[in-house]
C-alpha cells in the first residue's frame, strides 16, 4: 500500500489565485473623487452664480455683524456682508458685500446705501421692524451706465428713492430755519411732497433745497408758483384782531413748506426749475421779478427800535425793506448821524408805476424821475414807531407839509433820500418844552404867598367865627321870634282875623254894586240926564231880564 502511494506522481503545488488590484483601487477611491466632481461643480456653480463684490464705507458699523447682516432691496435680499474692518486710518469702516448675480447692475456709481436701523427724528420714526430682524443695508439702485465697486454709504435713509414717479425742484432761501430732510411739502394743506436734500451755498449767503413732489400733484407745480416757509406758528396783530396760521401741527414740530399757484394759465414747471423760498406766505404772494432801487438815508436823531428788515412804506403799501442801519460822522456838524439804507421795488406802486411808465420813454431812468418830481413836492423819509408796545420802528415815505426844499440827485447811487424827524422825536422835543416851561414857573414864591394867604383867611376865619357867627345867631333869633308873634296875631281866631274878613266883604258889596252901577249906564246913559224911570226895573235886579246875572251873583244866589 505504501510502495503504491510513493509510486504515484507527486502533485504540483497549487497557483494562488490573485484578484486584480485595478477594480480595487477604483472602488477606494470612488468616494472622494465623487466628493470632488461635487465640490468642483459647487464651486463652478457658485462662480457662474455669483454676483459682483463691493466695498461701502460707513462711520460706524452699528448693527452690522459679517455673515449675517443681510443687503435688502424692497425687502427682498439681494446680498450679505462678509467682512467688516477699520480704514487704515481708524476713521471709518469699511463693509464687505457680495451682492447677488441678479443685481449685478446695482453696481453702479449713482447707487447709495444706508444702514436701516430704528431712528428717531422729527420726521418720524423709522426702521422699528429692525428691533426684531436685526439691522440691514438699504439700496437705492442707481441709473447710471458708469460702473463702481467702492461706495460711501449715506447716514440718513434718503427721501426719494430712484423710480419713484414726481418732480424735484430746487429752492433757494436765506437761512435754513427749522426744516430738516422729510420735511413736508404742502399745497392747499395737503402733504403733496418733502425735503429730500438740502446744502450750505458756496458763497455761505445762502442755502439751496431740493424738493421732491410725487406725481400727480406735481402738475401743480407751475412757472408762476410760490414757495414759503411754512414753520411754526404765524401769529399776527391787525385791525380785525389776532390771526394764527399754521400748516399743520407737523410743521410746527418739525417744520414744513408750501406752495400756492397765483396763475393757473402759467405752463408747467420743468424737472429742477429754480424757486425762491419766502419766509412767509404774505412776503411769498407779494411781488417777483422786481427791479430793486437801494436808498440811503440819514437821520439825525436815535433810531433805537429801527432793526434790519423792517419794512418801508408809502402810504400804508409796503415797498421795500431796510437793510443795514449804522452810525456815521459827519464832521462838518461835529454830529454822529444814523445811516439807514433800504432797497425799494417802484414796481409795487402798482398802476402809479404804469402811468409813469406811459409818459417817460426812459424805463430804466423813470423810476428815479418819478421819485425826483415827488420830493420836489415834499416826499420825505421818516421814521414811525410800528408797536407802541415793543417800540418797533418803521421808514415811512410820505408827504410832508412845510418840509425843508430838498433835491434829489438823480445820478447818486444809491440815491440820497431826504428824511425829517420821526414822531417820536416831535414828540420828545414837545414834551422837553412843555418841561421847560414847567420849569419856568415860580413854585416857590407861589407857594410863600400862598402860605400868606392862608394865614390871613385863616385869621379872618377866626374873627368870623369870633364875632360874626354869635351876633348873626342873635338876629337869627330875634327874626324867629318876630315871625312867631305874626304867626299869632294873623292867626283865625284872632279878631284882627275877623276884622280883615269882615273888611273883605264889604269891599266885595261895594265892587259889585258899583258894577251893577256901570252896567245900568253902559245901557241906559240917559239916566244922567232924565232919571231912571219909575217902572224901569234896577240893572241886576229880579225884574230886570235884560241883565244876565254874573257868575259871582249866581253863585250867591244859591241857596
Amino acid at each position: 500500500m505504501i510502495q503504491e502511494s510513493e509510486q504515484k506522481e507527486p502533485r504540483k503545488p497549487e497557483e494562488p489565485t490573485v484578484s486584480s488590484s485595478r477594480w480595487r483601487l477604483s472602488l477606494v477611491w470612488l468616494v472622494p473623487i465623487v466628493a470632488a466632481l461635487i465640490a468642483l461643480s459647487l464651486l463652478v456653480h457658485a462662480w457662474m452664480s455669483a454676483g459682483p463684490q463691493i466695498i461701502i464705507h460707513f462711520e460706524r458699523a452699528t448693527g452690522l455683524e459679517a455673515g449675517k447682516t443681510l443687503v435688502k432691496y424692497k425687502d427682498v435680499a439681494v446680498g450679505t456682508v462678509t467682512g467688516i474692518a477699520l480704514s487704515e486710518d481708524h476713521s471709518h469702516v469699511i463693509a464687505t458685500v457680495d451682492l447677488n448675480k441678479s443685481v449685478a447692475d446695482f453696481a453702479r456709481s449713482d447707487t447709495r446705501f444706508w444702514v436701516v436701523r430704528p431712528r428717531i427724528g422729527a420726521s418720524g420714526v423709522s426702521g422699528i421692524d429692525t428691533l426684531l430682524s436685526g439691522a440691514y443695508i438699504g439700496v437705492d439702485a442707481g441709473k447710471s451706465d458708469e460702473p463702481c465697486r467702492e461706495f460711501t454709504g449715506l447716514e440718513t435713509p434718503p427721501t426719494v428713492i430712484n423710480g419713484m414717479s414726481g418732480k424735484a425742484f430746487v429752492l433757494h432761501t436765506d437761512d435754513l430755519g427749522s426744516l430738516d430732510i422729510g420735511s413736508p411739502v404742502y399745497f392747499r394743506r395737503i402733504q403733496v411732497g418733502q425735503v429730500a436734500s438740502y446744502r450750505l451755498d458756496d458763497d455761505g449767503k445762502g442755502v439751496t433745497l431740493q424738493v421732491f413732489v410725487s406725481s400727480p400733484n406735481d402738475r401743480f407745480v407751475s412757472k408762476s408758483s410760490r414757495f414759503w416757509n411754512a414753520s411754526g406758528l404765524d401769529l399776527s396783530f391787525g385791525a380785525d384782531g389776532i390771526k394764527l396760521d399754521t400748516q399743520s401741527m407737523a410743521t410746527v414740530i418739525a417744520g414744513g413748506i408750501a406752495f400756492a399757484t397765483p396763475d393757473d394759465s402759467a405752463p408747467m414747471a420743468e424737472e429742477n426749475s429754480r424757486f425762491i423760498l419766502a419766509k412767509d406766505q404774505q412776503s411769498a404772494m407779494a411781488y417777483q421779478n422786481e427791479t430793486p432801487e437801494y436808498v440811503r438815508m440819514r437821520f439825525d436823531q436815535a433810531m433805537r427800535g429801527l432793526n434790519v428788515n423792517a419794512p418801508v412804506e408809502f402810504r400804508g403799501t409796503n415797498i421795500g425793506r431796510v437793510t443795514s442801519v449804522f452810525v456815521d460822522y459827519d464832521p462838518v456838524k461835529r454830529r454822529f448821524p444814523v445811516v439807514v439804507d433800504a432797497v425799494v421795488y417802484p414796481q409795487r406802486l402798482g398802476h402809479i408805476h404804469d402811468k409813469v411808465a406811459h409818459k417817460r420813454g426812459d424805463k430804466q431812468r423813470q423810476p428815479v424821475l418819478f421819485v425826483r418830481d415827488m420830493v420836489a413836492q415834499g416826499l420825505r423819509a421818516q421814521a414811525r414807531v410800528g408797536n407802541l408796545l415793543t417800540g418797533q420802528l418803521y421808514i415811512a415815505f410820505d408827504f410832508i407839509p412845510n418840509a425843508p426844499k430838498a433835491e434829489l440827485d438823480v445820478n447818486a447811487r444809491p440815491l440820497i433820500m431826504p428824511t425829517v424827524g420821526g414822531e417820536m422825536n416831535k414828540l420828545q422835543e414837545q414834551v422837553a418844552s412843555i418841561i421847560g416851561k414847567v420849569d419856568k414857573i415860580p413854585f416857590e414864591s407861589i407857594s410863600s404867598r400862598l402860605d400868606d394867604d392862608l394865614s390871613e383867611l385863616n385869621r379872618t376865619l377866626k374873627q368870623v367865627n369870633e364875632k360874626v357867627l354869635p351876633e348873626a345867631q342873635g338876629a337869627m333869633a330875634e327874626a324867629k321870634r318876630t315871625f312867631r308873634s305874626a304867626s299869632g296875631t294873623l292867626s283865625e281866631d284872632s279878631q284882627l282875623q275877623q276884622n280883615l274878613n269882615q273888611t273883605l266883604q264889604e269891599l266885595q258889596k261895594s265892587a259889585r254894586s258899583l258894577r251893577t252901577l256901570t252896567d245900568m249906564l253902559g245901557r241906559h246913559p240917559e239916566v244922567l240926564i232924565r232919571g231912571r224911570a219909575k217902572s224901569a226895573p234896577l240893572p241886576g235886579s229880579r225884574d230886570d231880564t235884560s241883565v244876565t246875572p254874573s257868575p259871582s251873583e249866581t253863585k250867591e244866589a244859591k241857596p
